[in-house]
């Protein structure tokens, strides 16, 4: 007899519960991916940006170097705000209320809303700010 044999006929009820922990972990990541679809498409509905395109666009213009951006490896900058969560914020940067409008606005021309702001003007366009928009309303 097989060593797990013996140890499933020894303790049935521990091996019930690891069957139930294994489906609780397993529904529970189902559930997150079902919500991060959900989040990414209310994301993409409200600013009409590809999130796809973000990462790519997050490096490329140095937001990765002052922010801690979510789902983006080497985004642990400590010079601006973590930019977790911002699509529950009331406001963006303390300034100016968050409204998809206001964020696009704020990533292409961010002196155009607080002129003694740090974030510099990075070249972005307003395409690839949409983009940026989608990705971090959806994250």
């Amino acid at each position: 007899m097989s060593s797990t044999r013996r140890f499933v006929s020894r303790h049935p009820a521990a091996c019930v519960g690891l069957v139930a922990l294994a489906l609780a972990i397993v529904s529970f990541a189902a559930w997150r991916w079902k919500m991060q679809q959900r989040e990414q498409a209310v994301a993409y509905a409200i600013t009409g940006g590809d999130a796809t395109r973000a990462p790519d666009l997050l490096r490329r213009f140095g937001c990765v170097g002052c922010h801690t951006i979510p789902g983006i490896p080497g985004a642990d900058g400590q010079v601006g705000a973590s930019l977790a969560g911002l699509r529950e914020r009331a406001f963006i940067a303390g300034v100016v209320r968050n409204t998809p409008e206001n964020l696009m606005r704020w990533i292409v021309q961010p002196r155009s809303l607080s002129p003694r702001t740090a974030m510099p003007a990075t070249g972005i366009d307003a395409e690839q700010a949409r983009d940026v928009a989608a990705y971090l309303y959806g994250h």
